[in-house]
């Protein structure tokens, strides 16, 4: 990072506990801070009007718009932040059209503090390159920094379909779940149930908490609810 002025984000996400979680992770970074956040394609478009934004961290799926139409109107209105989409959505045919919308990186969801930083880092390199380029090679350095590494390693005998699975039905779940209540509605075992939530509490997207009135020791409860 340089010691230039932060890049200025603006979350946009209507999920209002991930919306916060974001914030937060943004303002981690060294570089970067979160400038305000909107739940809505209108909110946004209203937060851009009154303050300078650099980059959009920008959830694909909101109730007014879909993100890429989002990004194209800003395009049309004079709008020339960057675009970090946040999706679910695994369209390859939407990350195509994107691209010339300003999209400059795609995080999938569910996703952790360490992979938002090493987007938000590579793009911050991506931006420091100015001037001009000596040659090929120089450009495609330039390129390259946005380029993502592979996806890093889950702990052995976990895979990314359960974990999204048991990621879906705790964050369904307004009172939390204990691990014999994800086991039932993903179809694992209990054991195989917990050792994924206890991934996602070590990873900062799930708390928990002893889960009393039963008799016997008490069994854990855990909430959808990413820490810092």
């Amino acid at each position: 990072m340089t010691g230039g002025p932060p890049i200025r984000v603006l979350v946009v996400e209507d999920d209002p506990v991930a919306a916060d979680a974001h914030v937060m992770y943004v303002g981690r970074v060294p570089g970067f801070v979160a400038v305000g956040k909107a739940a809505t394609g209108a909110e946004a478009r209203r937060v851009l009007e009154r303050a300078p934004v650099d980059l959009l961290l920008l959830d694909l799926h909101l109730p007014d718009v879909h993100g890429l139409q989002l990004a194209r109107s800003l395009r049309a209105a004079g709008h020339h932040a960057d675009v970090v989409a946040v999706t679910s959505a695994r369209d390859l045919t939407v990350v195509r059209e994107g691209v010339s919308l300003g999209v400059v990186q795609y995080v999938l969801k569910p996703f952790t503090f360490a992979t938002l930083r090493d987007r938000l880092v590579r793009y911050a390199e991506f931006r420091a390159a100015v001037g001009e380029a000596s040659g090929q090679a120089e450009v495609d350095r330039a390129l390259a920094a946005l380029r993502a590494p592979g996806p890093a390693a889950l702990p052995k005998g976990l895979s990314a379909p359960t974990l999204e699975r048991v990621t879906l039905a705790l964050r369904g779940a307004d009172e939390g779940l204990t691990a014999s209540g994800v086991a039932e509605a993903v179809g694992i075992s209990r054991i195989t149930a917990r050792r994924y939530l206890e991934h996602l509490v070590d990873a900062g997207r799930a708390g928990r908490r002893p889960q009393y009135g039963t008799v016997g020791r008490p069994e854990l409860q855990y909430r959808w609810a990413p820490g810092p």
